[in-house]
């Protein structure tokens, strides 16, 4: 990757994203034109949701499957969505075990990695909490071209569970950085 070419292929990014590593994931510019700081779920550390937290300053969240958000019984948070984009937040989330307060970057790591498990169970979460899923479209980046659906693809693509961890990148100022 050079200064000129910032981006990648599919492919690398498929490959960044199965070794654990941070990528960013940025929309069309007629759309939110923002990027995101993404990893796959299942890879998220207490590190990487320090970093996201702090460098990325946006609000970290859990883009999942709308499967595993029904096993889990995480409903949407409203019944009629009004939001630009339409991002389809869940009720937000703790894990029960191994977290004090919810917000500390070890809590929610240990909750993101509560909700891939596939042996947690929705009585193992409290709600509310300090992660906040989203529900992805079904048919991924074809069907709503979001960070949402591109963290989801990417993960699911990478042979991971078909989930991720995005938090949008914001400047120092509090303005959204822009490509």
């Amino acid at each position: 990757m050079t200064e000129e070419n910032k981006t990648v292929s599919v492919e690398t990014a498929v490959e960044a994203v199965r070794a654990g590593r941070m990528i960013i994931i940025v929309d069309d510019e007629d759309r939110e034109n923002e990027g995101d700081l993404m990893v796959a779920a299942e890879k998220a550390t207490p590190e990487i949701v320090n970093f996201m937290a702090r460098h990325g300053r946006g609000l970290v969240c859990l883009p999942l499957a709308r499967e595993r958000l029904e096993e889990l019984q995480l409903p949407l948070m409203v019944s009629t969505n009004t939001a630009r984009f339409q991002t389809a937040f869940t009720v937000s989330i703790d894990a029960k075990r191994d977290v004090t307060t919810g917000i500390s970057a070890h809590d929610r790591a240990r909750t993101i990695l509560a909700a891939v498990d596939p042996a947690t169970r929705p009585e193992d979460l409290a709600r509310p909490g300090h992660v906040f899923p989203l529900q992805a479209v079904e048919g991924g980046v074809l069907s709503r071209a979001g960070q949402t659906e591109a963290a989801v693809d990417l993960a699911r693509l990478a042979g991971l569970a078909p989930a991720g961890v995005i938090c949008e990148v914001m400047n120092e100022d509090g303005s959204m950085a822009r490509m």
